[in-house]
């Protein structure tokens, strides 16, 4: 009788730690998407609240605005274009596995694009266009072989544009215009409409015979 007495006062002692580990630990309930964007919201500077939505006590991300979620939750397209928002891009965007659509254009990114976002199988669109990133186009892009549109125009990237990028079976638009790139354009970039490739003064035609891809670098 009496054990049967302390075992109920006990279950809703049990039931307010659960509780409250819950509410003082607010990432341990997210998905592991969610803290992925959390980690990236951490890194940006968002002067006018664009991210006021993600909150980091849900569940997952869905609910978020600016982020668009597949029938089984999983995160597939982050929509921030033209935000404001200033900081540098990490490491934690190459945990987004079923990522298919990463619009990150005009804003002031800054820094290198992280070589991860090249394990994101699923991207079929990346556009970091019109911000200030720089250092070399990843190589790690030729790993994404559902990648239709790449737009890096309009940065400070520079390097030569990697040969790897032949590989990319079903890329449709792709555009490199006003950065800082060198060498000469791969014969199956060479394809692509010339105005993708203007005002890169050290950009070199396509390649041809013995000349070295990465020429004048």
């Amino acid at each position: 009788m009496h054990s049967t007495f302390m075992a109920s006062k006990m279950v809703p002692l049990i039931v307010m730690l659960i509780f409250f580990t819950l509410w003082a630990s607010p990432a341990i309930s997210m998905n592991s998407e969610g803290n992925a964007l959390n980690a990236f919201k951490m890194r940006v500077s968002d002067p006018y609240n664009v991210l006021q939505s993600w909150d980091p006590t849900l569940l997952n991300p869905c609910s978020w605005l600016h982020v668009m979620c597949d029938n089984q939750s999983h995160l597939i397209r982050i929509d921030l274009g033209n935000a404001n928002l200033t900081g540098r891009l990490g490491a934690e965007l190459g945990r987004l596995h079923h990522l298919q659509y990463l619009q990150l254009f005009m804003n002031n990114f800054q820094g290198t694009i992280p070589k991860n976002l090249g394990n994101l199988k699923n991207l079929v669109s990346i556009d970091l266009s019109d911000n200030k990133f720089k250092g070399e186009i990843p190589k790690s892009f030729a790993k994404l072989k559902s990648l239709m549109f790449l737009r890096l125009n309009n940065n400070k990237l520079t390097g030569p544009i990697p040969r790897e990028l032949d590989s990319l079976p079903n890329l449709e638009v792709f555009d490199v215009s006003k950065n800082d790139l060198c060498g000469t354009i791969p014969p199956s970039l060479s394809s692509f409409p010339r105005p993708s490739f203007y005002n890169n003064p050290r950009l070199k035609g396509p390649e041809k015979g013995p000349v070295p891809y990465n020429f004048g670098c």
